[in-house]
């Protein structure tokens, strides 16, 4: 039987934190080659540090995007997040481009010909999940450290001029019957003017961690930790060098689920890392909203130049009566999980990753130009049908 009560904790990091200004150059970059050839090859990463970008990777595109071009996204992106500190500004950051051709042999792989439908970009293993935890069927830790972060980045670019861009925060929840009842503990570590005291900062961070949390839910004070380093001046990557993918865990369930280890980041949807993450979020979270488990875990594998998945793997926890090798069959029915069906199917070959970089690649709303197409609830009906449910 699995355990009943415990603490469980999850954490986020803002748009401002190293890592993620990478993510987000990266996205942006990616999102350019895609708004002038849907069908770009894209594989950026970015390195940030003090007043200095590095971008690096390969592409492929009918697009006539530049050195140039590539260096003004990145400095939109920064100047979108909030940068104009000394030690990371984005009118003066170096920007230096090291992006060239997709490689021949990667490309041989992945492009259909003759009777050869599109393999996937790389070989790998991806898992989506998806709980009754949540309004948006998200482990319940992760969206809500998400939630204080957007909340207080929202404030900050709507004036708020005492906080900086670079933030993290982690809420630890009690579970009781296997469900989030109360949260235990918060933490809040934020960039902040200089000047300001560790109680100062507190008092401004407080109503928005009271603001986000389920009513009743508020920590003792003790139990609320902000800035506990006590000055956080120096942020960014400025204090720190980024890279991209280095928060997936941040990117998908807090750790309440297994990662197949990718990163999404700057990657276009024939990297399976990136889609077929999105695909199994898909299939999990409809399996959830169905009514047929209160948690369900799937997992996809997939080698490099096949396009059709090597395994499918559906775990609902033991808590349900359907059948899990019937279901594993209906969703393979449901939806092609080649990577040319996943990207057609949820509609991937558009610009719309920049907003994914940071606050979760799950648990969104989907938006009327085709971003978080994942998070569509659109097989119920379908998955009911197949189960006469």
């Amino acid at each position: 039987m699995s355990r009943q009560r415990y603490l469980f904790t999850s954490e986020s990091v803002s748009e401002g934190h190293p890592d993620k200004v990478a993510d987000r150059i990266s996205d942006e970059i990616l999102d350019a080659f895609l708004a002038a050839d849907p069908y770009s090859r894209v594989a950026v990463e970015t390195m940030t540090t003090t007043n200095r970008v590095v971008l690096a990777g390969e592409v492929r595109s009918a697009s006539s995007l530049g050195k140039d071009d590539l260096i003004e996204r990145a400095r939109y992106a920064v100047r979108d997040i909030g940068y104009e500190q000394d030690g990371f500004h984005w009118k003066n950051m170096e920007v230096d481009v090291h992006v060239h051709e997709q490689s021949a042999d990667i490309a041989q792989g992945v492009d259909a010909a003759g009777n050869k439908d599109e393999g996937a970009g790389d070989q790998g293993i991806m898992f989506g999940y998806a709980c009754r935890e949540t309004d948006v069927l998200m482990p319940a830790p992760i969206t809500l450290s998400h939630r204080i972060l957007k909340a207080l980045a929202d404030a900050r670019h709507g004036g708020l001029k005492e906080l900086g861009p670079d933030a993290k925060s982690q809420v630890t929840l009690q579970y009781e019957n296997g469900k989030p009842v109360t949260a235990d503990t918060v933490v809040v570590s934020t960039q902040h003017a200089d000047g300001l005291s560790q109680d100062d900062v507190r008092a401004i961070v407080t109503p928005y961690i009271e603001k986000c949390l389920p009513e009743g839910w508020m920590p003792k004070a003790d139990k609320i930790y902000v800035n506990p380093t006590g000055k956080f001046v120096i942020g960014g990557p400025d204090g720190d060098a980024g890279l991209t993918g280095r928060k997936i865990i941040v990117d998908t369930y807090g750790g309440a689920a297994p990662h197949g280890g990718g990163a999404f980041s700057g990657k276009d949807p024939t990297k399976v890392d990136r889609s077929a993450a999105y695909a199994a979020r898909y299939l999990a979270k409809n399996v959830v909203a169905a009514g047929f488990a209160d948690r369900c875990t799937l997992q996809l594998s997939y080698a490099i130049g096949v396009s059709k998945p090597l395994s499918l793997y559906v775990d609902m926890h033991g808590a349900s009566d359907v059948d899990q090798d019937k279901l594993e069959r209906v969703l393979m029915e449901l939806m092609d999980l080649s990577p040319r069906g996943i990207r057609e199917h949820l509609k991937l070959n558009q610009p719309i990753y920049a907003r994914t970089a940071a606050y979760g690649h799950f648990g969104r709303i989907p938006d009327d130009t085709g971003g978080f197409s994942w998070e569509k609830t659109d097989l119920v009906d379908a998955l009911k049908s197949a189960f006469n449910a």
